[in-house]
C-alpha cells in the first residue's frame, strides 16, 4: 500500500514538474527551390518583389501566445552555369533567420539556359538542409519553375514519400497555364506529400498598393537604421549588407522598401545578435563590460562600462522607440491594402503571383496545425 501511495507521488510530482517547463517556441522553415533557367527572369523579379511580404505574413502567426521562429533557404536549378556532376542545382544559402543574407542572395541569383531537374532539387533540400525533428513545427519547400516535373535522374515520387515521412510538405508553382501544370505533373508533384500547386504568370508585373503611410514608415526606418552598431570583426560589413538590402528594396518598389520596413521593426524576428551590439547583449551573447575597445564600435571606445551602458540603454530606448512608430504605421497600412486588393479583386483583377502563392501555402498548413 505503501509503495503504491509512493509511486503515485512521484507520478504527480512529475506531472507537475513537466507542466512547469516552459513550452518551447515552434518554428516555421521555409526552403525555395527557383528555377533560375533563361525562362524565369519575370519569377525572380516576383520573389525580389514579395520576399518582405511573405516575411511579414510568416512572422505574424503565433502557436499558443508565442511567435513562432523563422528560416529560410534558397536554392537554384536548372542553370547551365551550374555544375552538370551535381544536376545543375545549388544550395544558395542554408536554413537562417538572417533576413540580410536571405535578401542578399535572392538579389544576386541571375538566370541562364538549362535543364530542370525537381526531383534531384528537392531530394537535395531533403538531404541537406537541417530541417526539425519536432512534428509541430511547420516545414514547407516550394518550387517553382516551369517544363515537366518528372525530368532527371532522380524520380520525384520517391522523394514525396521521403518528405511525407519526416512532415514537410511540398508546395509548387507551375509558371504557365494551369492544365498544363497538371499535364506536366506539378500538381502531382503537391499532392503526393499533401502541399499544395499553383500557377502565375510569372512574366506579369506586381501589383502593388501604394498608402498613405509608405513614407513615414521609411522615413522611420532610417532612423532605426542609425541604432544598429556593428561589432567585431562581421560588424561593418553587416552594417553595410543592411544598407544595400534597403537599397535593393526601394530599386524594386517603394512598396516593397516598406515591407522590408516593417520587417525590420519586429523585433523577434529581425534579430542581429552575430553583428550588432544591442541584439547582441540583449540575447546575452555578448557582455558590454567584457568586450574589448577593438571589437566595439567606434561610438562605444574609450569608455568606462558605466557611459557604455548609458548610450547601449539611450541606443535601445531609441530602436524601440522606432519600432513601435513603424508597427503602429503597419497596422493602418495593412487595413488600406486589405481594402484595396478586394476592390480589385471585385473587378475581376487578378492579384496571384510568387509571393501569394506561398502566403496562401503556409497559411492554410499552418491554420491546419493549430497556428494563428
Amino acid at each position: 500500500m505503501k509503495k503504491t501511495i509512493l509511486t503515485a507521488a512521484l507520478i504527480s510530482i512529475s506531472c507537475i514538474i513537466g507542466h512547469a517547463q516552459p513550452e518551447s517556441a515552434r518554428k516555421v522553415q521555409v526552403a525555395i527551390l527557383f528555377d533560375t533557367s533563361n525562362s524565369m527572369d519575370g519569377l525572380i523579379d516576383q520573389a525580389k518583389s514579395r520576399i518582405w511580404n511573405i516575411v511579414n505574413e510568416v512572422s505574424d502567426l503565433t502557436y499558443n501566445g508565442q511567435t513562432p521562429g523563422v528560416e529560410f533557404a534558397l536554392y537554384q536549378y536548372g542553370n547551365d552555369g551550374l555544375s552538370s556532376s551535381n544536376n545543375y542545382i545549388q544550395q544558395v544559402l542554408k536554413l537562417t533567420s538572417d533576413l540580410d543574407e536571405i535578401s542578399q542572395k535572392l538579389f544576386a541569383l541571375r538566370t541562364n539556359g538549362g535543364s530542370e531537374y525537381c526531383g534531384a532539387v528537392i531530394g537535395q533540400s531533403l538531404s541537406d538542409l537541417s530541417w526539425s525533428s519536432n512534428p509541430n513545427d511547420l516545414k514547407m519547400i516550394y518550387i517553382a519553375g516551369n517544363e515537366s516535373f518528372a525530368q532527371g535522374p532522380v524520380d520525384y515520387k520517391e522523394e514525396c514519400k521521403k518528405a511525407t515521412s519526416r512532415g514537410i510538405f511540398i508546395n509548387t508553382i507551375y509558371c504557365g497555364n494551369y492544365e498544363q501544370g497538371i499535364r506536366e505533373f506539378w500538381e502531382d508533384g503537391a499532392k503526393c506529400s499533401s502541399g499544395d500547386y499553383f500557377n502565375i504568370d510569372s512574366n506579369k508585373e506586381i501589383a502593388h498598393v501604394a498608402t498613405p503611410f509608405d513614407k513615414d514608415i521609411n522615413l522611420y526606418n532610417d532612423s532605426l537604421n542609425n541604432t544598429y552598431y556593428g561589432y567585431g570583426t562581421i560588424g561593418l560589413a553587416k552594417k553595410s549588407m543592411q544598407m544595400e538590402e534597403d537599397v535593393n528594396a526601394m530599386d524594386m518598389n517603394m512598396s516593397v522598401a516598406t515591407e522590408r520596413s516593417v520587417a525590420k521593426s519586429k523585433k523577434g524576428v529581425y534579430s542581429n545578435s552575430s553583428w550588432d551590439l544591442i541584439d547582441a547583449i540583449d540575447e546575452g551573447r555578448k557582455d558590454i563590460g567584457e568586450m574589448k575597445d577593438s571589437e566595439l564600435p567606434d561610438e562605444f571606445k574609450g569608455k568606462t562600462t558605466e557611459e557604455k551602458q548609458e548610450l547601449l540603454d539611450a541606443k535601445r530606448k531609441e530602436r524601440e522607440q522606432y519600432q513601435d512608430k513603424i508597427a503602429k504605421l503597419a497596422i493602418k497600412r495593412e487595413a488600406f491594402i486589405k481594402e484595396e486588393l478586394q476592390k480589385r479583386a471585385e473587378s475581376g483583377e487578378e492579384t496571384d503571383d510568387f509571393g501569394t502563392s506561398v502566403n496562401k501555402g503556409i497559411m492554410t498548413k499552418a491554420v491546419q496545425m493549430g497556428y494563428q
